[in-house]
């Protein structure tokens, strides 16, 4: 890969003040480390490490050396500085959390700044501290793809290198609660000890897991179940986004029964966690009032009941020594709502869209004086191969907003609608970047993509000499040609999730038949790309080529369909295609859900498999 012309722009997220110079620190071949006793720099220190091996350097602990850490108390907390020259570096922080975000940066450093043939740094002096508190990242494992422990904590080394300090995952009913073995005998849900372990494994990386519990609406995966369908809003169901078939989403606010559940649930749940915040979710509730509380929103008001319950699930965390996390959409809705939200509550605002309209929805929190987070999104999901481009304007709007308004943290969402057919990978490109913006939103806020393949092979597919990068980001703008329109999500994957409806179709958006070609073509180019990269000597290159080359080949074939639907009658169903064109999608189809189901395992559980790729063999099915 051809080095950038400053590496101080290859530092992920950028620091706030750097400035490199002309000097050369020339490395020992064991570098002696200071630092103060007792602090938990472990996994930092094995990221220097990892960063100094090519040039022969090993680190070891010693009374004086050329790499000297310290605290100093009058530097914020995550605050650090550091400096290199002939005499070696130094680093100095507000904690053990700041010294551990400096090594991260001095890995970086050591990477970067010069050939890694040579056993020099280049001269650094810098100071750093980020925008914001709290800095996290969420997974959705609720919805298809629940990751391995080991790729769980792959991801989770990631995420502290980046200098992210929170990750939530989120359930709805992901976890093996006791006594309601029915809702997940199976799934792949996350045992008490799994996550207790997690919670060990992110505080040594200083990152706060925070529980995520589902807690009012995103429920139907409960209450589709004999024994729960009685504490449902809405028993007999409602047709909501998340199921083809009606179904039960809900709980009911008022009925004491749903209390006792949730009461259970967080006993069961929280033990595991160290963090003393709690996301309860709420939101989404589109189905209340619609039938239990049906006569208590006519009496009082139409939000009357979610205020009622939001005051209760906060009583029963308080009771159990947490503060609430809560999304807040609902609470927008309705005038005077968010001035009647219990104290101990923080909203997290959220929207995924570029032009989503953060400068409108923060004033009235910062008036009510109630405590708000920012909650852009990865733009990953419905997509396969994510949206590069909404993505970076989404982040970085959301992230100046926030600062600017005074939130208290940013939290990078990345959910799984629709089976979660996205990798890891695509993931990484919106986490990376959300994370530069949260840590400085003035310089994170500036990031293109051009810019961002490099970072991208050096700080999220440790391939720093292969194109992947680059790929990665031309595969997630792919389905721009493909025509304007389709909002949280991507034409090219809605064309196959919605293959049973007739076009045009309101979420696919209006299609352009040459640009549809053109998807069709670039895909298939960068698909050819990744087939030579696959052969690469690293299995995690080879692996990360497979899942890119997979991505490929679906927007391939989902610009292919689009260009034989709009070759159809306007709204004329896929078995009216004609065959040869029938069977020649349905034998691909056919190809890459045999693919996935080898893919799949190699970094999830294999319980969510099945309902994945039922999404694409639904599609088959209509081809046949």
């Amino acid at each position: 890969m051809e080095r950038a012309a400053d590496p101080l722009r290859l530092l992920a997220p950028s620091p706030v003040r750097a400035e490199g110079g002309s000097g050369l620190w020339r490395l020992p071949a064991a570098l002696g480390v200071v630092h103060p006793p007792g602090a938990i720099l472990g996994p930092a220190l094995q990221r220097l490490e990892r960063a100094l091996a090519p040039r022969g350097v090993a680190l070891r602990a010693a009374a004086a050396g050329g790499l000297h850490l310290g605290l100093d108390d009058s530097l914020e907390r995550e605050a650090y500085e550091l400096d290199i020259d002939l005499d070696g570096a130094r680093l100095h922080a507000g904690s053990d959390a700041g010294l551990s975000h400096g090594l991260s940066t001095l890995a970086q450093w050591v990477a970067v700044s010069r050939p890694e043939a040579e056993d020099t740094v280049a001269e650094l002096h810098l100071a750093d501290a980020p925008a914001f508190p709290e800095r996290g990242a969420m997974l959705d494992v609720a919805r298809g793809r629940v990751p391995t422990m080991e790729a769980l904590l792959e991801i989770v080394e990631r995420l502290a290198s980046w200098k992210l300090n929170r990750l939530q995952l989120y359930m709805e009913a992901s976890f093996a609660y006791a006594g309601h073995e029915s809702v997940w005998e199976h799934t792949s849900p996350f045992t008490p000890a799994e996550l207790t372990q997690l919670d060990a494994y992110c505080r040594e990386r200083h990152v706060e897991l925070v529980p995520n519990q589902q807690s009012l609406g995103h429920m139907h995966r409960w209450l589709v179940h004999p024994a729960y369908r009685h504490l449902a809003e809405c028993p007999e169901g409602v047709e909501h986004p998340f199921s083809r078939e009606p179904e039960p989403f809900s709980l009911a606010p008022a009925d004491p029964e749903v209390l006792a559940l949730l009461a259970d649930l967080y006993d069961q749940l929280l033990p595991c966690f160290s963090s003393r915040v709690l996301n309860v979710g709420l939101d989404e509730t589109f189905d209340i009032g619609r039938g239990r509380s049906a006569a208590a929103c006519a009496e009082r008001g139409p939000h009357a009941p979610y205020l009622d319950h939001l005051a209760a699930v906060a009583h029963l965390a308080e009771e159990r020594g947490f503060g609430v996390q809560f999304w807040g959409d609902v609470v927008l809705e309705g005038p005077g709502c968010i001035d009647r939200i219990p104290a101990g509550c923080e909203a997290l605002v959220w929207g995924y869209e570029a032009d989503h309209p953060f400068e409108e929805q923060l004033p009235p929190f910062v008036a009510a004086g109630l405590p708000f987070q920012v909650c852009p999104g990865t733009s990953s999901w419905n997509s396969v191969a994510g949206r590069a481009r909404n993505a970076l304007a989404n982040l970085a709007g959301a992230s100046d907003a926030g600062r600017r308004h005074g939130a208290r943290g940013v939290l990078i969402t990345d959910w799984g609608d629709r089976g979660h057919l996205q990798a890891p990978w695509a993931s990484h490109l919106g986490w990376l970047a959300g994370a530069a913006c949260a840590w400085n939103p003035e310089l994170g806020g500036r990031l293109t993509l051009s810019g961002l393949p490099e970072l991208l092979d050096r700080h999220a597919f440790d391939a720093p000499r292969a194109p992947l990068g680059r790929i990665a980001v031309d595969l997630a703008e792919v389905h721009a040609a493909a025509g304007a329109g389709a909002r949280n999500g991507t034409s090219l994957f809605y064309l196959l999730a919605f293959a049973d409806r007739p076009l045009p179709h309101e979420l696919i958006g209006p299609l352009d038949r040459d640009g549809l070609v053109s998807c069709e073509q670039g895909a298939l180019a960068l698909a050819g790309e990744l087939s030579t990269a696959a052969q690469a000597p690293s299995a995690a290159e080879r692996l990360l080529a497979e899942e890119m080359g997979w991505a490929a080949e679906l927007s391939a074939l989902g610009a292919r369909l689009g260009v034989a639907r709009l070759d159809a009658p306007a709204g004329a169903p896929l078995s009216a295609l004609a065959g040869p064109v029938r069977r020649s999608l349905r034998d691909e189809l056919a190809r890459l859900v045999a693919a996935q189901r080898t893919l799949w395992p190699r970094r999830a559980r294999r319980a969510g498999l099945d309902a994945a790729v039922e999404h694409l063999e639904r599609v088959g099915a209509l081809l046949a």
